[in-house]
């Protein structure tokens, strides 16, 4: 272990284990998603809290797909699930499925019922729940309850044998009716669904609970710590009860805090209303808190492991501000990412006493932050593409950028002047004029000719369009999914502008999906999988510095 930072509690747990020989020493986590949805940034703390504390102790996680739902879950969801976990960096020791389990859990259930620790019930859901009590009156018993263990076996075969409709029939435990944990007063252990599972096909009508198959599932595969969320804390009870009576692996559970994030929902029904709903493009939309979307925005593992490790290991709910994964990618790509030049709105700027023949190659370095990342050519003629914000015809008195008679350095290149513009019958100006002072390009007599500002530029001859996506937050509220009403209310009708034109320098039109850029002045901006030969798409993974922090202080 590290001295630089005091253990966490689970580390607390996993090497007082390990010192008092517990399970031999070994440690065995796993990670169990529902395939019912893609996973978010909150699962990745799952996921990194899982692996990690099995790596730091030389142990093993299993990857276990908690597929007891036949309605909601599919393949696509199952592979996108290993896809994020590899993309992450992590390696699972077995892929394995609750269905794997379905065998052995039903005889779990028959051997609940023939220790007369569960029934079939025929109430309804409703029914049920308004027999439950609440947390400070007692629930009362339905006349099921009282079932001899011969009839609950002989219900249970045939509900297994599809003989009953959905609904119609459930399996309970028989717990406490009077207990103050609600999750104990005689569970839910089995329902029935007719429907086509995405594994097993048409094989069984009737599926375990969450609760009923995930603590089992943990002790068939001889889990040692099971790592969750703190909502699981009511279940344990629960979780050690199942185990216990069925005289298995005692597995263990242990609890840790989730994070949630402002100015996005984790909700899986609420991300999956926005992608049916097509307020997004998708379940890897770059404004979706999901891995996939955070991926195609240009989001690296290292920055959303480090995220987790930031934040640590906590016994409450918390709240993360966006800010934070923000200056995680902000600070690695600042590092990584080389600096190119583009044009997001460009104006033509034509430099007056530049010969229009000549091409000029200029060298670039690439990354100051890197001096391994070496340099690239520019190509520098009379005619120019520069941002239309970086002049002004009638500029303050503090705006160090170009106007009539006001001097600037372009980026590698030239300090120029600038002199008239060119307008169309709107008023809009079309052309810039301007003159270049001889001498002050890098590595010239007059280079070092003090300057207060300096602008990025392409060469118009030279240049490649180019589609640029401007991404930001999906919700103006921090906390949308708390909000009164429908959080759908609170998207943000600015979290996406498309730039159809922008002028790039034309190296770029080799770059790859994935690969990261930071546009000079403008952001760090990602290649989009949309990108073809002749267009490329680039999306912004995030701006240079906190401007929504900026103007949140405006408001």
């Amino acid at each position: 272990m590290s001295e630089e930072r005091s253990l966490n509690f689970i580390e607390q747990i996993v090497e007082e284990d390990i010192a008092n020989g517990v399970n031999d020493g070994r440690v065995l986590t796993r990670f169990p998603p529902e395939p019912n949805g893609y996973l978010h940034i909150g699962h990745a703390k799952s996921i990194v809290v899982n692996f990690g504390i099995a790596q730091q102790y030389n142990g093993k996680t299993n990857l276990r797909f908690d597929d007891t739902n036949p309605v909601t879950e599919d393949t696509e969801y199952v592979e996108s699930i290993k896809a994020d976990i590899k993309w992450l960096g992590f390696t699972w020791d077995k892929e394995l499925y609750a269905s794997d389990y379905f065998e052995q859990l039903y005889a779990f259930a028959v051997k609940m019922i023939e220790k007369g620790l569960a029934y079939v019930e025929d109430a309804t859901a409703e029914e049920i729940a308004a027999a439950k009590g609440t947390p400070t009156t007692p629930g009362t018993p339905t006349p099921a309850r009282s079932r001899s263990v011969a009839e609950n076996l002989d219900l249970f075969q045939r509900m297994r044998n599809g003989e009953f409709k959905d609904g119609e029939k459930t399996l309970r435990a028989k717990i406490d009716l009077a207990s103050p944990n609600m999750h104990m007063r005689d569970p839910l252990m089995y329902r029935i669904k007719h429907a086509h599972h995405h594994r097993t096909g048409d094989k069984w009508c009737i599926y375990p609970m969450y609760d009923f198959a995930h603590g089992q599932s943990d002790s068939i595969e001889q889990i040692t710590h099971s790592l969750c969320t703190l909502e699981f804390i009511p279940h344990r009870p629960l979780y050690e009860w199942f185990i216990n009576e069925l005289e298995i692996f005692p597995s263990h559970q242990y609890e840790f805090a989730r994070f949630n994030m402002s100015y996005t929902v984790m909700s899986k029904r609420k991300l999956k209303q926005l992608v049916e709903e097509k307020i997004v493009a998708g379940w890897d939309d770059p404004r979706m808190p999901t891995l996939s979307g955070l991926r195609r925005r240009g989001y690296t593992p290292s920055s959303i492991r480090n995220l987790c490790e930031r934040v640590g290991l906590q016994k409450r709910e918390y709240m993360i501000d966006f800010s934070l994964l923000e200056f995680c990618i902000r600070e690695e790509l600042n590092k990584s990412a080389n600096r190119v030049m583009a044009v997001l709105d460009p104006v033509k700027l034509v430099i007056t006493n530049y010969p229009a023949d000549k091409v000029e190659i200029l060298t670039a370095e690439n990354n100051p932050e890197d001096e391994s990342a070496g340099s690239r050519q520019l190509y520098f003629s009379n005619t120019l593409y520069i941002e239309r914000e970086d002049f002004m015809e009638n500029p303050p008195k503090k705006f160090f950028r170009l106007g009539p008679g006001l001097v600037v350095r372009l980026k590698n290149a030239y300090v120029i002047q600038g002199e008239s513009v060119e307008k169309d019958a709107d008023g809009n100006i079309t052309t810039i004029y301007a003159t270049y002072l001889p001498g002050t390009k890098s590595g010239e007599e007059n280079s070092n000719m003090t300057v207060k500002g300096t602008i990025h530029w392409v060469s118009a001859e030279h240049a490649a369009s180019a589609e640029v996506r401007l991404y930001d937050r999906l919700f103006t509220s921090e906390n949308p999914g708390s909000e009164e009403g429908d959080f759908k209310t609170f998207i943000n009708p600015d979290s996406l502008q498309v730039i159809r034109n922008a002028m790039v320098e034309p190296a770029l039109l080799q770059a790859s999906p994935g690969d990261r850029f930071q546009f000079m002045r403008k952001g760090y901006f990602t290649v989009d999988p949309d990108s073809t030969p002749e267009k490329v798409v680039f999306n912004r993974t995030v701006t240079l510095k906190d401007a929504w922090a900026k103007e949140k202080a405006k408001s």
